[in-house]
């Protein structure tokens, strides 16, 4: 049986909107150990981004606590398309299309949730088999119709039009529920707060189905938003992925460690494992000395490790250290690609050319006066030396395998220059 109170836990973090029936899933907790719960995901991307792993991180919660998690990866629903959260319908995905992302998601899971008491279940194994003479007679005559219509997911789309095969999706996610209690000992589904309605309807069709004193529980997570009331999950650059080839572990790490001093402390609190002691102490840090930014580093560092192990954490680091301190010598091609994917770009031509000429030609400097001042004060480096002669012949062989000149100009202006043939 799990050593502490992992809804109290929950609460104090932040992590629970709704619960079906918050009694009993406390009694049933303090009486039994063998608790099972689920959160499903639909293949109908390659990867997650970290909007998709706040309910994940719940799941994980219960999982360290000694609980057992089962994941549905939604191989059957996917083919429909959750209306949850758009305005339009979605865009059908074609057979092999929806299992190149069904195997992506599934190695990006286990990564997550290692082997140890975790499984993965395909939803495509119970809804494929289902006729539609089935579907209508065992499930269907359990759904009226204005309670579908009246689900916000649904309600919130019949302006525009929704089809019944979006329609339809309560229904599907509802088997899902049924199947996993009935046959995998499942009792409770965890989604954000928009999956309330699909979650509930599980619930109804499990009491019907197999009587109302089956133990079955939802749980749903707030819609996390920004200090600024925007929702979180998205950078500059767009959303913020779980694929290390989508966003890179220093783009990972960078997008936490620049998170607002009004945020760190929730985020501590939802995406880290870190314990309530741990991180009341990094509150008081951010509010005594939040120059040092201490929370958010502790932040980044926890997250990054968490999605991309200590190798990733370790090139995060290495990277955000070289460009700081300018000594970027001994990063590799790819890293300096990585770390200044989003720095001011520029290009110039594989011969040699005097440092001066070099610098307004790639518009790093709007004059040559001002370009020879900078030089001789010593606010230019080139590849991380510093250059004060305004003779110094910039060489693009010498450094990064001739494809980049790296520019810094004062502290930490990086200009990346793109050598052309």
């Amino acid at each position: 049986m799990a050593n502490f109170d992992i809804l109290e836990d929950l609460k104090w973090r932040g992590a629970i909107n709704q619960q079906t029936d918050e009694a009993g899933l406390t009694k049933y907790l303090q009486e039994h150990d063998n608790l099972a719960l689920y959160c499903g995901t639909d293949p109908t991307g390659d990867s997650l981004h970290i909007g998709h792993l706040i309910p994940f991180m719940i799941l994980k919660r219960f999982q360290l606590a000694g609980y057992h998690p089962v994941i549905v990866i939604g191989g059957g629903t996917g083919t429909i398309g959750d209306p949850s959260g758009r305005k339009s319908e979605r865009v059908l995905l074609s057979a092999e299309k929806l299992h190149e992302n069904e195997v992506a998601l599934t190695k990006q899971m286990e990564k997550l949730f290692g082997t140890e008491n975790f499984e993965i279940v395909n939803n495509a194994e119970w809804l494929d088999k289902l006729s539609l003479i089935e579907f209508l007679r065992e499930y269907g005559k359990h759904f009226q119709v204005n309670n579908m219509i009246n689900k916000d997911v649904v309600a919130s789309r019949l302006e525009n039009g929704i089809s019944f095969t979006e329609f339809s999706y309560q229904i599907l996610q509802a088997i899902d529920f049924y199947q996993l209690n009935k046959n995998y000992g499942v009792q409770m589904q965890i989604g954000g707060s928009d999956q309330w309605g699909n979650i509930t309807a599980g619930i109804d069709l499990i009491h019907k189905l197999m009587g109302s004193e089956r133990q079955a529980f939802g749980l749903t997570i707030p819609l996390m938003l920004k200090a600024d009331g925007t929702k979180f999950g998205k950078s500059a650059g767009g959303a913020v992925w779980l694929d290390p080839e989508k966003t890179s572990p220093y783009e990972f790490y960078q997008f936490w460690i620049n998170q607002d001093d009004r945020d760190v402390v929730k985020y501590l609190k939802y995406f880290t494992f870190l314990s309530h002691e741990e991180i009341d102490d990094l509150a008081e840090q951010v509010k005594s000395e939040p120059w040092k930014r201490t929370a958010q580093k502790t932040l980044a560092r926890e997250v990054t490790k968490f999605v991309h192990g200590e190798e990733g954490l370790k090139e995060a680091e290495m990277i955000t250290d070289a460009l700081f301190s300018g000594d970027i010598k001994n990063l590799s091609v790819k890293q300096i690609e990585e770390g200044l994917k989003s720095a001011p770009a520029a290009e110039a031509s594989s011969q040699s050319q005097n440092i001066v000429d070099f610098l307004v030609d790639t518009q790093i400097e709007s004059s040559k006066r001002q370009a020879r001042e900078d030089v001789t004060n010593g606010a230019i480096y080139v590849n991380g030396d510093r250059e004060q002669s305004v003779d110094f012949e910039v060489d693009p062989s010498k450094a990064f395998d001739g494809k980049y000149v790296i520019i810094r100009k004062g502290k930490r202006k990086y200009t990346l220059v793109t050598i052309k043939d």
